[in-house]
């Protein structure tokens, strides 16, 4: 027997933005669209990167404005009508666009990641686009967007070359410690950070980076990373590494964002094939609820699933017909949570993992069995409950909900319980994940 014990009556913080993804909802082709399903889930954030993949013509810097020659303060300059359009898509299923300023990944030609000719000149073109979205210049709008990122990835250097700065890493230090206190000082309000590091374990690059902006005094709002792995251990132990090195260069106080995460066996051959098969079953479910389960009492404020848009990186939408894959549910689940509000402490056997909330009235559990191995065996489950307070003549209603082979977190099995203390006794095969609600009567 395996064991899982929620303490309720040991909370430690509110429930944080895990449910966050890249990109926005689908809309407009042949009829079909997710944006009902989309709304559902009521994914708070969504990341734009990687969005001219939908239509050449979104969100990119280069893509907007693609005259680096022509006049930046011209509004004829601009091409925002797309972007227009999928914002306000964004913003009618409830997802805040959190703007990645700067190109999507080039991996087979090189335009929009060829560092600026004249970085203050791109700056400047970023602050328009930022009016344009957030005080109505050019016929614009209102919206409250909060993060603006610079950048992303500019340590990306693999095997085929770099796909996303094609500068030095000088150069790219410079880049950044020009545009972020421009943005800075012109949008005191608003959250304007970045650099979206590929991988901390590029440590002479983010050594440098962090070196350059500790001597020239910047300091963003934000610093935002990613992470790609198979084990969930990892991500615990990455994080603690990054946020040493934050504190080693004064940063240890900045908002912190894996803005990019997703399950990755490999990214050459059957390797990866298998972790896009994996993304899209109960498997990636698995590991996408035990990431959020293991990270949320670290010290990092919001994780960002990539990827939101249908592709092969997306375990939420079926690429053909937009409905919903395993992977869509965890994020409805993360959803009630967050309306619970506060978290509780949970202790988890091996390859367990999970999370507790609660308000004054109800609260919720959520967790899975998720090891990286596949024909892992079955478990047995005893989920400890502990620690909720009943007053006389109350009862707790438990629903179970389970996201397996054959369910999409309907509930299955209904529990009448008089105690605040008690024990819930589930079959756990490899993969499975439960919601369990906690309603009080």
């Amino acid at each position: 027997m395996n064991t899982i014990r929620v303490d309720f009556s040991k909370p430690y913080g509110k429930v944080k933005t895990f449910n966050a993804v890249n990109n926005g909802p689908a809309n407009g082709l042949r009829g079909i669209n997710n944006m009902e399903a989309w709304a559902a889930a009521r994914i708070p954030y969504g990341r734009l990167h990687d969005t001219s993949f939908t239509n050449e013509w979104l969100v990119d810097v280069h893509r907007i404005f693609r005259d680096f020659d022509a006049d930046e303060c011209d509004p004829k300059n601009y091409v925002f009508g797309p972007t227009d359009k999928y914002l306000a898509d964004m913003f009618e299923v409830g997802t805040e666009p959190y703007y990645r300023l700067g190109a999507s990944i080039e991996h087979s030609y090189k335009f929009g990641t060829i560092p600026p000719k004249d970085y203050l000149k791109w700056a400047r073109i970023c602050e328009h686009i930022i009016r344009h979205y957030t005080e109505g210049w050019a016929d614009g709008f209102n919206y409250n967007i909060k993060y603006w990122e610079i950048w992303n990835e500019a340590d990306n250097d693999n095997a085929t070359g770099n796909p996303c700065w094609q500068g030095t890493w000088e150069e790219f230090y410079d880049f950044f410690c020009t545009v972020c206190p421009y943005l800075q000082e012109k949008f005191p309000n608003l959250k304007i950070g970045g650099p979206a590091i590929a991988t901390i374990n590029h440590d002479a690059w983010v050594r440098g980076f962090f070196g350059t902006m500790r001597e020239r005094g910047v300091r963003p709002d934000f610093i935002s990373y990613h992470r790609y792995n198979k084990y969930v251990e990892d991500f615990v132990d990455y994080v603690r590494r990054s946020n040493a090195i934050y504190e080693e260069y004064g940063y240890g106080d900045i908002e912190t964002h894996i803005n990019e995460w997703n399950y990755v066996r490999g990214w050459r051959g059957e390797d990866f094939i298998h972790s896009v098969k994996a993304i899209k079953g109960v498997k990636g479910a698995a590991f996408t609820t035990a990431v959020m389960c293991a990270l949320h009492p670290e010290k990092i404020d919001m994780l960002m699933y990539y990827e939101g848009r249908s592709c092969g990186f997306c375990g939420l939408w079926d690429q053909t017909y937009l409905t919903p894959l395993k992977g869509y549910y965890p994020f409805i689940a993360w959803s009630e949570l967050i309306d619970l509000g506060t978290a509780v402490e949970t202790k988890n056997d091996e390859y367990l993992y999970s999370i507790g909330a609660k308000n004054k009235k109800d609260a919720a559990i959520l967790c899975t069995y998720f090891n990286q191995d596949d024909g892992i065996p079955d478990k047995e489950l005893c989920l400890e409950v502990r620690g909720l307070k009943l007053s006389e003549g109350e009862k707790f209603k438990v629903e179970i909900c389970p996201i397996d082979e054959g369910h999409d977190m309907e509930c299955v099995r209904e529990e009448v319980v008089a105690s605040g203390d008690f024990n819930l006794f589930l079959d756990m095969p490899a993969y499975t994940t439960y919601y369990i609600k906690l309603i009080r009567e």
